[in-house]
Protein backbone atom coordinates (compact mmCIF):
# COMPACT_ATOMS: atom_id res chain seq x y z
CA UNK A 1 0.00 0.00 0.00
CA UNK A 2 1.50 3.30 -1.06
CA UNK A 3 1.91 5.74 1.80
CA UNK A 4 0.11 9.02 1.18
CA UNK A 5 2.08 12.12 2.10
CA UNK A 6 0.74 15.26 3.73
CA UNK A 7 2.44 18.61 4.27
CA UNK A 8 2.15 20.32 7.59
CA UNK A 9 -0.56 22.71 6.51
CA UNK A 10 -2.76 20.24 4.59
CA UNK A 11 -4.94 19.67 7.64
CA UNK A 12 -5.84 23.28 8.28
CA UNK A 13 -9.24 22.70 6.67
CA UNK A 14 -9.81 19.81 9.07
CA UNK A 15 -8.99 22.00 12.04
CA UNK A 16 -11.41 24.68 10.85
CA UNK A 17 -14.19 22.18 10.21
CA UNK A 18 -13.88 20.84 13.74
CA UNK A 19 -14.22 24.32 15.16
CA UNK A 20 -17.28 25.14 13.06
CA UNK A 21 -19.23 21.85 13.05
CA UNK A 22 -21.23 19.94 15.64
CA UNK A 23 -23.01 21.10 18.73
CA UNK A 24 -19.89 21.36 20.87
CA UNK A 25 -18.21 24.72 21.40
CA UNK A 26 -14.46 24.95 21.01
CA UNK A 27 -14.18 28.56 22.16
CA UNK A 28 -11.96 27.60 25.08
CA UNK A 29 -9.23 26.21 22.82
CA UNK A 30 -6.10 28.30 22.45
CA UNK A 31 -5.03 28.85 18.84
CA UNK A 32 -1.91 27.00 17.70
CA UNK A 33 -0.24 30.18 16.49
CA UNK A 34 3.51 29.65 16.30
CA UNK A 35 5.38 32.89 15.69
CA UNK A 36 7.72 32.39 12.75
CA UNK A 37 10.11 35.02 11.45
CA UNK A 38 9.26 36.38 8.02
CA UNK A 39 12.89 36.22 6.86
CA UNK A 40 16.06 34.30 7.66
CA UNK A 41 18.56 36.11 9.86
CA UNK A 42 21.54 34.06 8.65
CA UNK A 43 23.28 34.31 5.29
CA UNK A 44 21.72 32.01 2.69
CA UNK A 45 23.78 29.95 0.24
CA UNK A 46 23.73 31.21 -3.33
CA UNK A 47 22.88 29.30 -6.48
CA UNK A 48 21.65 25.71 -6.32
CA UNK A 49 18.13 24.36 -6.62
CA UNK A 50 15.52 23.43 -4.02
CA UNK A 51 15.12 20.18 -5.94
CA UNK A 52 18.55 19.20 -4.58
CA UNK A 53 16.73 18.19 -1.39
CA UNK A 54 15.48 15.21 -3.37
CA UNK A 55 17.84 12.41 -2.33
CA UNK A 56 20.32 15.09 -1.35
CA UNK A 57 23.12 12.56 -0.94
CA UNK A 58 23.12 12.01 -4.71
CA UNK A 59 24.51 15.56 -5.10
CA UNK A 60 27.78 14.26 -3.62
CA UNK A 61 28.24 12.09 -6.74
CA UNK A 62 29.67 9.29 -4.60
CA UNK A 63 28.28 5.85 -5.41
CA UNK A 64 29.65 4.34 -2.19
CA UNK A 65 27.83 6.90 -0.04
CA UNK A 66 24.60 6.30 -1.96
CA UNK A 67 24.93 2.53 -1.54
CA UNK A 68 25.54 2.83 2.20
CA UNK A 69 22.48 5.04 2.67
CA UNK A 70 20.34 2.70 0.57
CA UNK A 71 21.50 -0.24 2.69
CA UNK A 72 20.68 1.63 5.90
CA UNK A 73 17.17 2.43 4.65
CA UNK A 74 16.44 -1.28 4.14
CA UNK A 75 18.60 -3.03 6.74
CA UNK A 76 18.75 -0.83 9.82
CA UNK A 77 16.55 -2.43 12.52
CA UNK A 78 15.79 0.89 14.20
CA UNK A 79 13.22 1.62 11.48
CA UNK A 80 11.26 -1.49 12.43
CA UNK A 81 9.84 0.18 15.53
CA UNK A 82 8.51 3.04 13.39
CA UNK A 83 6.86 0.54 11.08
CA UNK A 84 5.35 -1.25 14.09
CA UNK A 85 3.90 2.09 15.25
CA UNK A 86 2.28 2.49 11.82
CA UNK A 87 0.83 -1.02 12.11
CA UNK A 88 -0.61 -0.19 15.52
CA UNK A 89 -2.09 3.11 14.34
CA UNK A 90 -3.72 1.41 11.36
CA UNK A 91 -5.22 -1.26 13.60
CA UNK A 92 -6.63 1.48 15.83
CA UNK A 93 -8.10 3.17 12.75
CA UNK A 94 -9.75 -0.06 11.62
CA UNK A 95 -11.29 -0.45 15.07
CA UNK A 96 -12.53 3.16 15.08
CA UNK A 97 -14.05 2.82 11.61
CA UNK A 98 -15.96 -0.26 12.73
CA UNK A 99 -18.03 1.97 15.01
CA UNK A 100 -19.48 3.74 11.96
CA UNK A 101 -21.17 0.60 10.65
CA UNK A 102 -23.81 -1.81 11.93
CA UNK A 103 -22.72 -4.85 13.88
CA UNK A 104 -24.05 -8.32 13.17
CA UNK A 105 -23.58 -11.38 15.39
CA UNK A 106 -24.73 -14.89 14.70
CA UNK A 107 -25.40 -17.84 16.98
CA UNK A 108 -26.36 -21.48 16.57
CA UNK A 109 -27.06 -24.32 18.95
CA UNK A 110 -28.15 -27.95 18.98
CA UNK A 111 -29.47 -29.61 22.15
CA UNK A 112 -30.66 -33.16 22.86
CA UNK A 113 -32.52 -33.70 26.13
CA UNK A 114 -34.53 -36.37 27.93
CA UNK A 115 -35.11 -38.04 31.32
CA UNK A 116 -34.17 -41.62 32.23
CA UNK A 117 -35.89 -43.64 34.99
CA UNK A 118 -39.07 -45.64 35.55
CA UNK A 119 -41.50 -45.78 32.74
CA UNK A 120 -43.84 -43.42 34.55
CA UNK A 121 -41.14 -40.74 34.89
CA UNK A 122 -39.25 -41.28 31.69
CA UNK A 123 -39.31 -38.49 29.12
CA UNK A 124 -38.46 -39.37 25.58
CA UNK A 125 -35.40 -37.79 24.00
CA UNK A 126 -36.02 -34.54 22.13
CA UNK A 127 -33.80 -32.51 19.81
CA UNK A 128 -33.83 -28.72 19.74
CA UNK A 129 -31.96 -26.66 17.16
CA UNK A 130 -31.79 -22.89 16.88
CA UNK A 131 -29.99 -20.24 14.89
CA UNK A 132 -30.17 -16.51 15.27
CA UNK A 133 -28.86 -13.15 14.13
CA UNK A 134 -28.42 -10.06 16.32
CA UNK A 135 -27.88 -6.68 14.67
CA UNK A 136 -27.10 -3.32 16.24
CA UNK A 137 -26.17 0.11 14.92
CA UNK A 138 -25.39 3.27 16.86
CA UNK A 139 -26.61 6.26 14.86
CA UNK A 140 -23.81 8.81 15.05
CA UNK A 141 -25.95 11.94 15.48
CA UNK A 142 -23.34 14.00 17.31
CA UNK A 143 -20.26 12.73 15.48
CA UNK A 144 -18.55 10.81 18.27
CA UNK A 145 -17.64 7.83 16.10
CA UNK A 146 -16.74 10.00 13.12
CA UNK A 147 -14.38 12.09 15.21
CA UNK A 148 -12.81 9.02 16.80
CA UNK A 149 -12.25 7.67 13.31
CA UNK A 150 -10.80 10.97 12.11
CA UNK A 151 -8.42 11.14 15.09
CA UNK A 152 -7.25 7.61 14.36
CA UNK A 153 -6.73 8.42 10.68
CA UNK A 154 -4.67 11.50 11.53
CA UNK A 155 -2.51 9.46 13.87
CA UNK A 156 -1.81 6.95 11.12
CA UNK A 157 -0.36 9.79 9.04
CA UNK A 158 1.45 11.08 12.13
CA UNK A 159 3.23 7.75 12.53
CA UNK A 160 4.06 7.74 8.82
CA UNK A 161 5.61 11.19 9.24
CA UNK A 162 7.61 9.89 12.21
CA UNK A 163 8.80 7.03 10.01
CA UNK A 164 9.95 9.51 7.38
CA UNK A 165 11.72 11.53 10.07
CA UNK A 166 13.55 8.40 11.21
CA UNK A 167 14.62 7.67 7.64
CA UNK A 168 15.82 11.24 7.06
CA UNK A 169 17.78 11.19 10.32
CA UNK A 170 19.29 7.84 9.41
CA UNK A 171 20.45 9.09 6.00
CA UNK A 172 22.09 12.11 7.64
CA UNK A 173 23.78 9.90 10.24
CA UNK A 174 25.25 7.59 7.59
CA UNK A 175 26.49 10.54 5.54
CA UNK A 176 28.03 12.16 8.61
CA UNK A 177 29.96 9.01 9.52
CA UNK A 178 31.05 8.64 5.90
CA UNK A 179 32.45 12.17 5.76
CA UNK A 180 34.23 11.66 9.07
CA UNK A 181 35.77 8.46 7.70
CA UNK A 182 37.06 10.12 4.52
CA UNK A 183 38.55 12.97 6.55
CA UNK A 184 40.04 10.46 8.97
CA UNK A 185 41.89 8.73 6.13
CA UNK A 186 43.16 12.09 4.87
CA UNK A 187 44.52 12.84 8.34
CA UNK A 188 46.09 9.39 8.41
CA UNK A 189 47.80 10.09 5.08
CA UNK A 190 49.09 13.43 6.36
CA UNK A 191 50.54 11.87 9.51
CA UNK A 192 52.00 9.01 7.48
CA UNK A 193 53.73 11.41 5.08
CA UNK A 194 55.19 13.34 8.01
CA UNK A 195 56.47 10.14 9.58
CA UNK A 196 58.22 9.14 6.36
CA UNK A 197 59.83 12.57 6.20
CA UNK A 198 60.98 12.30 9.81
CA UNK A 199 62.50 8.89 9.23
CA UNK A 200 64.54 10.39 6.39
CA UNK A 201 65.58 13.13 8.80
CA UNK A 202 66.74 10.52 11.30
CA UNK A 203 68.91 8.83 8.68
CA UNK A 204 70.45 12.14 7.64
CA UNK A 205 70.98 13.12 11.28
CA UNK A 206 72.61 9.81 12.12
CA UNK A 207 75.15 10.27 9.32
CA UNK A 208 75.85 13.82 10.41
CA UNK A 209 76.26 12.72 14.03
CA UNK A 210 78.69 9.99 13.01
CA UNK A 211 80.73 12.60 11.16
CA UNK A 212 80.66 14.87 14.18
CA UNK A 213 78.82 17.62 12.32
CA UNK A 214 75.93 17.77 14.80
CA UNK A 215 75.46 16.94 18.45
CA UNK A 216 73.74 13.87 19.83
CA UNK A 217 70.97 16.16 21.08
CA UNK A 218 69.83 16.79 17.51
CA UNK A 219 69.71 13.05 16.87
CA UNK A 220 67.65 12.50 20.04
CA UNK A 221 65.25 15.25 18.97
CA UNK A 222 64.80 13.67 15.53
CA UNK A 223 64.09 10.25 17.04
CA UNK A 224 61.67 11.69 19.61
CA UNK A 225 59.76 13.60 16.93
CA UNK A 226 59.46 10.47 14.78
CA UNK A 227 58.25 8.39 17.72
CA UNK A 228 55.65 11.02 18.59
CA UNK A 229 54.40 11.08 15.00
CA UNK A 230 54.24 7.28 14.93
CA UNK A 231 52.08 7.30 18.06
CA UNK A 232 49.77 9.91 16.55
CA UNK A 233 49.48 7.88 13.35
CA UNK A 234 48.57 4.73 15.28
CA UNK A 235 45.82 6.58 17.13
CA UNK A 236 44.51 8.06 13.90
CA UNK A 237 44.29 4.63 12.27
CA UNK A 238 42.34 3.36 15.27
CA UNK A 239 39.86 6.24 14.90
CA UNK A 240 39.31 5.27 11.27
CA UNK A 241 38.61 1.67 12.29
CA UNK A 242 36.10 2.87 14.89
CA UNK A 243 34.28 4.83 12.18
CA UNK A 244 34.07 1.66 10.07
CA UNK A 245 32.43 -0.07 13.03
CA UNK A 246 29.98 2.82 13.37
CA UNK A 247 29.08 2.63 9.67
CA UNK A 248 28.57 -1.11 9.99
CA UNK A 249 26.20 -0.59 12.90
CA UNK A 250 24.15 2.21 11.38
CA UNK A 251 23.79 0.62 7.93
CA UNK A 252 22.96 -2.85 9.21
CA UNK A 253 25.49 -4.28 6.72
CA UNK A 254 28.17 -6.81 7.46
CA UNK A 255 31.62 -5.30 7.88
CA UNK A 256 33.20 -6.81 4.73
CA UNK A 257 30.59 -5.09 2.55
CA UNK A 258 31.16 -1.76 4.30
CA UNK A 259 34.91 -2.07 3.79
CA UNK A 260 34.37 -3.00 0.14
CA UNK A 261 32.20 0.07 -0.48
CA UNK A 262 34.68 2.33 1.30
CA UNK A 263 37.58 0.89 -0.68
CA UNK A 264 36.01 1.63 -4.06
CA UNK A 265 34.57 5.03 -3.18
CA UNK A 266 36.16 8.43 -3.73
CA UNK A 267 39.18 8.94 -1.52
CA UNK A 268 38.64 12.60 -0.78
CA UNK A 269 36.02 14.30 1.36
CA UNK A 270 32.82 14.39 -0.73
CA UNK A 271 31.70 17.87 -1.72
CA UNK A 272 27.96 18.65 -1.97
CA UNK A 273 26.40 20.95 -4.51
CA UNK A 274 25.14 24.30 -3.35
CA UNK A 275 21.52 24.58 -2.30
CA UNK A 276 18.87 27.21 -2.82
CA UNK A 277 16.82 27.91 0.30
CA UNK A 278 13.38 29.47 0.34
CA UNK A 279 13.41 33.01 1.70
CA UNK A 280 10.34 32.43 3.88
CA UNK A 281 10.94 30.21 6.95
CA UNK A 282 7.33 28.99 6.94
CA UNK A 283 7.91 27.47 3.50
CA UNK A 284 10.86 25.50 4.84
CA UNK A 285 8.74 23.98 7.60
CA UNK A 286 6.76 22.15 4.94
CA UNK A 287 9.88 20.06 4.36
CA UNK A 288 10.10 18.82 7.97
CA UNK A 289 8.48 15.46 8.74
CA UNK A 290 8.80 16.03 12.49
CA UNK A 291 6.87 19.30 12.27
CA UNK A 292 4.35 17.54 10.05
CA UNK A 293 3.88 14.90 12.75
CA UNK A 294 3.29 17.59 15.40
CA UNK A 295 0.71 19.26 13.15
CA UNK A 296 -1.09 15.97 12.67
CA UNK A 297 -1.14 15.28 16.40
CA UNK A 298 -2.61 18.74 16.93
CA UNK A 299 -5.41 17.99 14.48
CA UNK A 300 -5.99 14.60 16.12
CA UNK A 301 -6.24 16.29 19.54
CA UNK A 302 -9.00 18.54 18.18
CA UNK A 303 -10.84 15.46 16.94
CA UNK A 304 -10.48 13.87 20.38
CA UNK A 305 -12.16 16.90 21.95
CA UNK A 306 -15.03 16.61 19.50
CA UNK A 307 -15.49 12.94 20.35
CA UNK A 308 -15.38 13.62 24.10
CA UNK A 309 -17.94 16.43 23.83
CA UNK A 310 -20.22 14.34 21.64
CA UNK A 311 -20.27 11.74 24.42
CA UNK A 312 -22.03 14.30 26.66
CA UNK A 313 -25.19 13.97 24.58
CA UNK A 314 -27.74 11.16 24.18
CA UNK A 315 -27.00 8.27 21.85
CA UNK A 316 -29.51 6.44 19.69
CA UNK A 317 -29.03 2.90 18.51
CA UNK A 318 -31.13 0.50 16.47
CA UNK A 319 -31.17 -3.15 17.41
CA UNK A 320 -32.91 -6.25 16.21
CA UNK A 321 -32.77 -10.02 16.38
CA UNK A 322 -34.36 -13.02 14.74
CA UNK A 323 -34.12 -16.63 15.85
CA UNK A 324 -35.12 -19.80 14.04
CA UNK A 325 -35.88 -22.56 16.54
CA UNK A 326 -36.99 -26.14 15.97
CA UNK A 327 -37.87 -28.81 18.55
CA UNK A 328 -39.02 -32.38 18.04
CA UNK A 329 -41.55 -31.81 20.82
CA UNK A 330 -42.88 -28.29 20.19
CA UNK A 331 -42.21 -27.84 16.48
CA UNK A 332 -40.81 -24.70 14.83
CA UNK A 333 -40.88 -21.08 16.00
CA UNK A 334 -39.39 -17.81 14.76
CA UNK A 335 -39.22 -15.13 17.45
CA UNK A 336 -37.93 -11.72 16.39
CA UNK A 337 -37.54 -8.20 17.75
CA UNK A 338 -36.61 -4.76 16.39
CA UNK A 339 -36.58 -1.24 17.75
CA UNK A 340 -34.59 1.84 18.72
CA UNK A 341 -32.88 2.39 22.07
CA UNK A 342 -32.11 5.83 23.47
CA UNK A 343 -29.34 6.24 26.04
CA UNK A 344 -29.40 9.52 27.97
CA UNK A 345 -26.50 10.39 30.28
CA UNK A 346 -28.09 11.49 33.54
CA UNK A 347 -25.43 11.11 36.21
CA UNK A 348 -21.94 9.68 35.87
CA UNK A 349 -20.13 11.44 38.68
CA UNK A 350 -18.59 13.93 36.24
CA UNK A 351 -16.76 11.25 34.26
CA UNK A 352 -17.74 12.54 30.81
CA UNK A 353 -16.93 16.17 31.58
CA UNK A 354 -13.62 15.09 33.06
CA UNK A 355 -12.92 13.29 29.79
CA UNK A 356 -13.57 16.55 27.92
CA UNK A 357 -11.18 18.45 30.20
CA UNK A 358 -8.58 15.75 29.71
CA UNK A 359 -8.93 16.00 25.92
CA UNK A 360 -8.57 19.80 26.09
CA UNK A 361 -5.45 19.39 28.23
CA UNK A 362 -4.05 17.01 25.60
CA UNK A 363 -4.79 19.65 22.99
CA UNK A 364 -2.92 22.28 25.02
CA UNK A 365 0.02 19.90 25.22
CA UNK A 366 -0.11 19.39 21.45
CA UNK A 367 -0.16 23.16 20.92
CA UNK A 368 2.89 23.61 23.15
CA UNK A 369 4.73 20.76 21.42
CA UNK A 370 3.88 22.19 18.01
CA UNK A 371 5.13 25.67 18.90
CA UNK A 372 8.28 24.21 20.41
CA UNK A 373 8.85 22.03 17.36
CA UNK A 374 8.47 24.98 14.99
CA UNK A 375 10.89 27.12 17.00
CA UNK A 376 13.36 24.25 17.15
CA UNK A 377 13.09 23.67 13.39
CA UNK A 378 13.79 27.32 12.58
CA UNK A 379 16.66 27.39 15.09
CA UNK A 380 18.25 24.28 13.55
CA UNK A 381 18.16 25.83 10.09
CA UNK A 382 19.53 29.16 11.32
CA UNK A 383 22.34 27.43 13.23
CA UNK A 384 23.27 25.27 10.25
CA UNK A 385 23.29 28.33 7.98
CA UNK A 386 25.66 30.19 10.29
CA UNK A 387 28.02 27.22 10.45
CA UNK A 388 27.95 26.64 6.69
CA UNK A 389 28.75 30.30 6.02
CA UNK A 390 31.48 30.34 8.67
CA UNK A 391 33.29 27.29 7.32
CA UNK A 392 32.95 28.62 3.76
CA UNK A 393 34.93 31.69 4.78
CA UNK A 394 37.39 29.78 6.95
CA UNK A 395 38.34 27.33 4.20
CA UNK A 396 39.90 30.07 2.09
CA UNK A 397 41.99 31.40 4.96
CA UNK A 398 42.99 27.91 6.09
CA UNK A 399 44.07 27.00 2.55
CA UNK A 400 46.29 30.08 2.30
CA UNK A 401 47.77 29.36 5.73
CA UNK A 402 48.51 25.72 4.89
CA UNK A 403 50.21 26.57 1.60
CA UNK A 404 52.38 29.30 3.09
CA UNK A 405 53.34 27.34 6.19
CA UNK A 406 54.36 24.46 3.92
CA UNK A 407 56.43 26.86 1.80
CA UNK A 408 58.01 28.22 4.99
CA UNK A 409 58.90 24.71 6.12
CA UNK A 410 60.42 23.86 2.75
CA UNK A 411 62.61 26.97 3.01
CA UNK A 412 63.67 26.16 6.57
CA UNK A 413 64.34 22.55 5.56
CA UNK A 414 66.63 23.72 2.76
CA UNK A 415 68.51 25.99 5.17
CA UNK A 416 68.81 23.16 7.69
CA UNK A 417 70.32 20.84 5.13
CA UNK A 418 72.79 23.61 4.29
CA UNK A 419 73.62 24.04 7.98
CA UNK A 420 72.01 27.45 8.25
CA UNK A 421 69.43 26.64 10.98
CA UNK A 422 69.18 24.14 13.79
CA UNK A 423 67.10 20.97 13.78
CA UNK A 424 64.95 22.50 16.52
CA UNK A 425 64.03 25.38 14.19
CA UNK A 426 63.24 22.88 11.45
CA UNK A 427 60.99 20.82 13.77
CA UNK A 428 59.12 23.93 14.85
CA UNK A 429 58.50 24.81 11.20
CA UNK A 430 57.43 21.24 10.43
CA UNK A 431 54.95 21.12 13.32
CA UNK A 432 53.49 24.46 12.30
CA UNK A 433 53.05 23.34 8.69
CA UNK A 434 51.52 20.04 9.76
CA UNK A 435 49.11 21.76 12.17
CA UNK A 436 47.95 24.05 9.35
CA UNK A 437 47.28 21.08 7.08
CA UNK A 438 45.41 19.22 9.83
CA UNK A 439 43.33 22.33 10.48
CA UNK A 440 42.46 22.61 6.79
CA UNK A 441 41.32 18.98 6.64
CA UNK A 442 39.23 19.49 9.78
CA UNK A 443 37.54 22.61 8.39
CA UNK A 444 36.76 20.86 5.10
CA UNK A 445 35.31 17.94 7.04
CA UNK A 446 33.21 20.21 9.25
CA UNK A 447 32.01 22.20 6.24
CA UNK A 448 30.49 19.08 4.68
CA UNK A 449 29.09 17.90 8.01
CA UNK A 450 27.38 21.28 8.44
CA UNK A 451 25.92 20.93 4.95
CA UNK A 452 24.53 17.55 5.96
CA UNK A 453 23.07 19.12 9.10
CA UNK A 454 21.49 21.81 6.91
CA UNK A 455 19.98 19.23 4.57
CA UNK A 456 18.50 17.43 7.57
CA UNK A 457 17.25 20.67 9.15
CA UNK A 458 15.45 21.47 5.90
CA UNK A 459 13.74 18.08 5.90
CA UNK A 460 15.93 16.76 3.10
CA UNK A 461 15.19 13.29 1.82
CA UNK A 462 11.45 13.51 2.40
CA UNK A 463 9.52 16.22 0.53
CA UNK A 464 10.14 18.31 -2.53
CA UNK A 465 8.80 21.86 -2.61
CA UNK A 466 5.52 20.51 -4.03
CA UNK A 467 5.06 18.09 -1.17
CA UNK A 468 5.84 14.97 -3.17
CA UNK A 469 7.83 12.28 -1.46
CA UNK A 470 11.48 11.89 -2.39
CA UNK A 471 11.95 8.42 -1.03
CA UNK A 472 10.33 5.13 -1.88
CA UNK A 473 7.28 5.17 0.35
CA UNK A 474 6.21 1.60 -0.18
CA UNK A 475 6.58 -0.05 3.20
CA UNK A 476 7.35 -3.72 2.81
CA UNK A 477 8.11 -4.65 6.41
CA UNK A 478 5.66 -5.49 9.15
CA UNK A 479 3.01 -6.77 6.75
CA UNK A 480 2.52 -3.39 5.08
CA UNK A 481 2.36 -3.36 1.30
Amino acid sequence: MSVENRNIFSYSAILISFFLSGCASFSELRPADARIASIWHATLPHDGQTSDLVSWWSTFNDSSLTALIDDAQTENPSLDSSIADIDKARATLASAKAGLFPGLDGSASLTRSGTDGDSDNRVSVSTTTSGGLDASWEIDFFGKNRKNSEAARLRVHEQIANWHDARASLAAEVADYYVQYRACRQLENAYSAELRSQKETIRATEKAAESGLISSADLALARASAASSSSTLTGQRAECEVLIKSLTQVTGDDEPRVRQLLAKGKRGIPAPKNLKIAHVPADVLRQRPDVNALELELAAAVADIGAAKADLYPSLSLGGSITLSSSSLTGQSTPWSFGPALSIPVFDGGSRRAAVKSAIADYDTAVANYKSGVLNAVSEVETALVRVESTRKRIGDALIAARNYRAYFNSVDTNWRAGGVSLLDREDARRTAQAAEITLIGIRRDAVRYWIALYKALGGGWYTETGASTLDHTITKGGLL
